[in-house]
């Protein structure tokens, strides 16, 4: 007999539910109507790419950059409501933000 045919038998009356087998990456994160600005900038004599113009929670664009960071397999930050990924890589940023359902605006050189 397992926990949960002991928790049955002690509280029959509760109702078990399910867990969603849903990760942080298949919620939706929330889509807004103005565009996400990508910028390139060199820091130190190093490229780096600017993801900047997110209105929606804080959380979201966390995870937006974890997401970014290990599809590229490069490093980066959050910093200030801003990703920031080493290196150049605003074509393949945006057509990833793209397929995801995000407005992309390419900003710089």
């Amino acid at each position: 007999m397992d926990l949960q045919d002991q928790l049955k038998n002690l509280f029959p009356e509760h109702i078990t539910e399910e867990p969603e087998n849903t990760s942080d990456t298949e919620k939706g994160l929330w889509i807004q109507d103005d565009p996400l600005l990508c910028k390139y900038e060199k820091r130190k004599g190093k490229p780096i790419t600017i993801i900047d113009g997110y209105t929606g929670a804080s959380e979201d664009f966390k995870l937006l950059a974890k997401e970014l960071k290990t599809t590229l397999s490069v490093g980066g930050s959050f910093k200030d409501d801003k990703i920031i990924i080493q290196g150049d890589y605003r074509d393949k940023i945006m057509t990833i933000l793209k397929d995801k359902g995000f407005l992309v605006k390419r900003v710089g050189g």
